[in-house]
């Protein structure tokens, strides 16, 4: 019986964990020998705006991993009637960039500074200026460098700069290392080297030798690893800090810390060159893997990140995508439930987000912007949700459901304008995964007619990062000498199951006519951003 097989391999130490690190979420995945999901866990978070940073405490991550790894244990004994104790390898993975620092003692000098905050231009501009590279203000040097312009005092004591990721990782292991793909978030790649840039490095380095600190750049960024190398294992007190109960046995594999990027484009098999993904929850980023280096650099709007085996990959990133439709919904729910409604938070998304495939294709001339945050690719340091609709709009559930969720493509279309249309980047397939596509029959349909290109989603979509980071961990143990995409390709989605959804013309030109109004409208939400507080 496949229960107890899985419960054996359990027993034994031969399953592997992923664990990925979200915006609004920390899910936990366990994967059998067939590299399939078995078993889960979550905890749900919130990111917290503080003297005007987007943050979230050591505290809260240490509680978050803990409480998501002790879910996953619990479903593991209720589903299989055995205790979790020991694991072949695990890997941890996050939300990419930002600024996590600490001292020779392993201190934290600042809060967490994540990747939402847009307070870097100066620093992103003159970098990006220096390197002739994009660098955008979520990146971890951007925000390094923008702390010397300002001249803070905790600077001088860096010793040790990494990302989210990063971090749990050396909580776990010790180790101060990176996954490629992560660090490629925190600074310039070099594809032929495998890690940072050293004439990139050479200039900054430079760029601040006349404050004279104690430190190099290259010697307090992580060291650089690719996909399948080891990057240690758990030690007794890693061991103690992820595990509540104590009972996690140490000496587990650990695979290179990853970005969401990197375990998106593992989940959805899109390590290859002419794939791409696209990553849609609280802020969507599309990834393609190039066949060349872009023509031009995009600062700002295009950003070059590396595959987890080190392959160059043009992404355009838009902070925002679904967490304003999110709180439009959440409304909707308090609504009907002052009216005596009963239902589960999966009808209520299901019915709202259904209703927006009965909408006009544009629209109806309503026109929502979903800036929480700041959104770069349209050149806005902050945001203001907003709501507006044209004089003779048909102001209906329909309609404002869908132009909610065509909205939350906005600022990503106009990213992938530029690849399409000015760099003519091609592609064989873009699969979708993330909170976006959870529900059957919207997510595909809305994105396909968005990029303008037929779209893929596999059963494992709702699993997303946390499963493409364990696909990662198994590579380490089980990839003999192979590469990544060839070995995706063979012992994971040979056989997997693809819903491809091709768009129809009517929803492109629908879509086109509701961008257009959006940019317009963007002067709507400038006006909005410069005089409400």
């Amino acid at each position: 019986m496949e229960i107890e097989k899985i419960a054996k391999e359990i027993q034994n130490g031969d399953s592997i964990l992923g664990i990925e690190f979200g915006s609004t979420r920390i899910k936990a995945v366990l994967i059998n020998s067939k590299n399939e999901p078995v078993a889960g866990g979550a905890f749900d978070w919130e990111n917290s705006l503080e003297n005007g940073i987007w943050t979230y405490s050591l505290e809260e991550i240490h509680n978050g991993i803990s409480t998501a790894f002790s879910d996953m244990k619990a479903d593991v004994l209720k589903k299989y009637g055995v205790k979790l104790t020991k694991l072949r390898a695990m890997g941890i993975s996050a939300m990419m960039h930002g600024y996590l620092a600490f001292d020779k003692d392993g201190n934290q000098l600042v809060p967490f500074r994540t990747w939402r905050n847009t307070i870097t231009g100066q620093a992103s501009k003159e970098l990006s200026a220096l390197f002739d590279y994009p660098v955008p203000e979520r990146w971890s040097i951007a925000h390094l460098y923008q702390a010397i312009l300002n001249g803070e005092d905790h600077v001088p004591q860096i010793d040790f700069l990494t990302t989210l990721a990063g971090y749990v990782h050396w909580k776990l292991t010790g180790q101060k290392v990176l996954g490629i793909g992560d660090a490629s978030g925190m600074f310039p790649i070099d594809a032929d080297s495998g890690s940072y840039d050293s004439d990139m490095l050479s200039k900054f380095n430079a760029l601040v030798k006349d404050k004279k600190f104690s430190w190099k750049l290259e010697n307090i960024l992580p060291e650089v690893l690719s996909a399948g190398e080891n990057a240690g294992t758990l030690t007794a007190e890693g061991a103690s800090w992820l595990d509540k109960d104590g009972t996690l046995e140490a000496g587990v594999i650990l695979a290179p810390p990853e970005g969401d990027a990197g375990t998106g484009m593992t989940a959805t098999n899109s390590v290859a060159p002419r794939t791409g993904n696209v990553s849609a929850g609280t802020s969507v980023f599309a990834m393609i893997v190039l066949e060349k280096k872009l023509n031009h650099s995009y600062n700002g709007l295009i950003d070059m990140v590396s595959t987890p085996d080190g392959k160059p990959a043009a992404m355009a990133h838009a902070n925002n995508c679904t967490g304003e439709y999110d709180k439009w919904i959440k409304l909707f729910g308090e609504a009907a439930k002052r009216m005596g409604a009963e239902f589960d938070k999966s009808q209520l998304y299901s019915v709202l987000l259904g209703a927006a495939m009965e909408g006009e294709k544009d629209c109806g001339g309503l026109i929502p912007f979903n800036y929480i945050s700041g959104e770069s690719m349209t050149g806005f340091n902050e945001g203001r949700p907003l709501f507006v609709r044209t004089q003779n709009a048909h102001f209906t559930l329909e309609n404002f459901m869908r132009a909610h969720l065509f909205t939350a493509l906005g600022a990503l279309r106009t990213g992938m304008d530029i690849l399409f249309d000015k760099e003519n980047v091609s592609l064989d397939r873009l699969t979708g995964h993330g909170g976006f596509f959870k529900t059957e029959g919207v997510g595909l349909p809305v994105m396909a007619a968005a990029m303008h290109t037929p779209v893929s989603a596999m059963s494992t979509a709702g699993e997303g990062g946390p499963w493409g980071m364990a696909l990662l961990a198994s590579f380490v143990v089980n990839g003999n000498g192979m590469k990544l995409p060839e070995w995706l390709d063979k012992f994971v989605f040979a056989s997997a199951k693809v819903d491809t959804v091709k768009p129809l013309q009517a929803d492109i030109d629908g879509f086109n006519a509701f961008f257009a109004n959006y940019k317009k409208g963007l002067a709507v939400e400038r006006a909005a951003v410069e005089n409400i507080d």
